[in-house]
């Protein structure tokens, strides 16, 4: 495993300068592709990884940005899921990624009409997961062990739950994202570093297993690229390259909501649904001042979107359950935004199979096609360091190449640090929770490009929106932002909340200006 170059321009919009022959090729970008890149990149293989759109275009950027340790999987009976979920939260947390994701306290209200069966099903799976946890061999420190709440402390820690009624509660602990799409990018820059070349706006219009046909989205202009082996993970447009596979796409919709609505939560709050013993909608502070509410499961067939979208239906669905727990109702009118994502889930029984997408097993799969073109689908985003090791080893044996082991596990990803050193960093907060130890970076470079003092780089772009001007430099720099879309859908999140995109565009505008003007640009 070579040193990473640390080089800022290997994430490129286009095929300029992009090789014609590589080991590997991938194809798609959101975290399975980009942790492709990486894990064969480090195991001294040429990678070329391409999308037809941007980093983190598809499903990646519309989870939870929750990293599960996998007791819902448990609970179905998914066992191997759920240990494989829970060994890889701690490698995120601990290893990896400290940097992006931190621990969330989930409480799950306890009341006098909660069911007998309910309770014992909650406690039994906390206590379940804590199992996952210690046996994934993650710290309490990192996860501390769940407890009984009383009345006193749920409401401290959830002023907003409805009093009436309110016994306490349980309290157990997860992992919780920064932010899904700042992980894809992440990865995807620490996998240039190592000297993978990794280009967006580059559609893929025929692949094989040992060639891709390309047309640069920006140029119009067409190539060929050849490979020794092809890795398609392109989530739920993985049938349009490899005709062998079948998926059942479902819809998870989110609602986003201010976070004055439910003043006060310091958790999350994990709402039952009415009539179900094992059912909830999640309720989820985010450190941008946001609340995210979600999810639903709903099939979700016919041709695949390229931007899905919520149904009303499921928005009522999501606000009623949140307002049997809460105090104060929510109104449609408290929505600021809403996103859905589909889940590429396998069908391994044929389309005609009955049972809801709910009941599919999240588990991964790896197939390689009658070319020989290897196809990772399935599995979720806690997951995908996993996947992706899978994938290259079956590249690997299949195309016979010369390659290491898989190092991955053990490979922090630009700007991870323990946490002690994360909490020692002098850089602006949002700074390191986004960035960790290349906070520093991205502050020095955003002087450096645009002249400007630390006031004018790290003033909030507006009260509601607290994206900076350095990070939104950075991303044109390091990042390979492209445009107002890459700066403020997917390099940050601006995006979920149009009246906050229609503030934000103006400083997007000025970082790409600012950034075209630098040397080397």
């Amino acid at each position: 495993m070579s040193a990473p170059t640390g080089s800022p321009t290997r994430i490129r919009a286009g095929l300029a300068d992009a090789p014609e022959q590589v080991d590997l090729v991938v194809v798609g970008l959101g975290v399975t592709g980009a942790g492709v890149a990486l894990d064969a990149v480090t195991r001294g293989l040429s990678v070329l990884a391409v999308d037809a759109h941007d980093l983190a275009f598809g499903t990646s950027r519309w989870s939870s940005k929750m990293v599960h340790g996998g007791l819902r999987y448990l609970a179905q009976g998914q066992v191997g899921v759920a240990h494989e979920s829970a060994v890889e939260r701690g490698t995120l947390m601990e290893t990896t990624a400290p940097h992006l994701v931190r621990a969330m306290p989930m409480l799950i209200p306890l009341t006098t009409s909660t069911p007998a069966l309910q309770r014992v099903l909650s406690r039994s799976g906390l206590a379940a997961g804590d199992l996952l946890r210690r046996g994934a061999r993650t710290s309490a420190e990192t996860l501390p062990t769940p407890r009984r709440l009383s009345r006193t402390e749920a409401l401290a820690m959830a002023p907003g739950l409805r009093p009436a009624g309110l016994r306490g509660g349980l309290l157990g602990w997860d992992g919780q994202l920064e932010d899904d799409a700042r992980l894809v990018t992440t990865i995807a820059r620490t996998a240039a570093s190592y000297g993978a070349h990794v280009r967006t706006r580059a559609r893929v219009l025929h692949a094989s297993g040992t060639s891709v046909a390309l047309r640069d989205e920006l140029t119009g202009a067409t190539r060929t690229v050849r490979a020794r082996s092809v890795v398609n993970a392109t989530g739920v447009w993985a049938g349009d390259l490899a005709e062998e596979v079948t998926l059942r796409p479902s819809r998870g919709t989110h609602l986003v909501l201010r976070g004055d609505r439910l003043p006060g939560l310091r958790t999350s709050v994990f709402a039952p649904v009415p009539g179900s013993t094992n059912r909830f909608v999640m309720v989820l502070p985010q450190p941008d001042g946001t609340i995210y509410v979600g999810l639903t499961d709903e099939p979700a067939p016919g041709p695949v979107p390229d931007v899905p979208q919520p149904t009303e239906p499921e928005i009522g669905f999501l606000l009623d359950v949140v307002a049997a727990t809460f105090a104060e109702p929510l109104h449609r009118a408290d929505v600021v935004g809403a996103y859905a994502g589909l889940r590429p889930l396998l069908d391994v029984a044929g389309p005609d199979a009955a049972g809801q997408t709910a009941d599919l097993s999240r588990r991964h799969a790896v197939l390689t096609g009658r070319t020989g073109m290897v196809t990772v689908v399935g599995g979720k985003l806690t997951t995908y360091r996993r996947m992706a090791q899978d994938a290259v080893d079956t590249a690997v044996a299949g195309a016979g190449l010369d390659a290491g082991p898989c190092g991955t596990a053990a490979l922090p990803l630009l700007g991870a640090a323990p946490r002690p050193v994360l909490d020692a960093l002098e850089e602006p907060a949002r700074l390191v929770r986004r960035f960790g130890t290349d906070a520093a970076l991205v502050l020095g470079t955003a002087r450096e490009v645009t002249g400007l003092g630390d006031d004018e780089l790290l003033a909030p772009a507006a009260p509601t929106v607290p994206v900076t001007l350095a990070e939104l430099v950075f991303a044109v720099t390091h990042e390979g932002a492209h445009d107002v879309d890459d700066l403020l859908e997917r390099r940050t999140r601006v995006g979920l909340v149009g009246a906050d995109r229609a503030l934000a565009e103006p400083a997007a505008e000025r970082a790409l200006a600012l950034a075209a003007m630098s040397p080397g640009r």
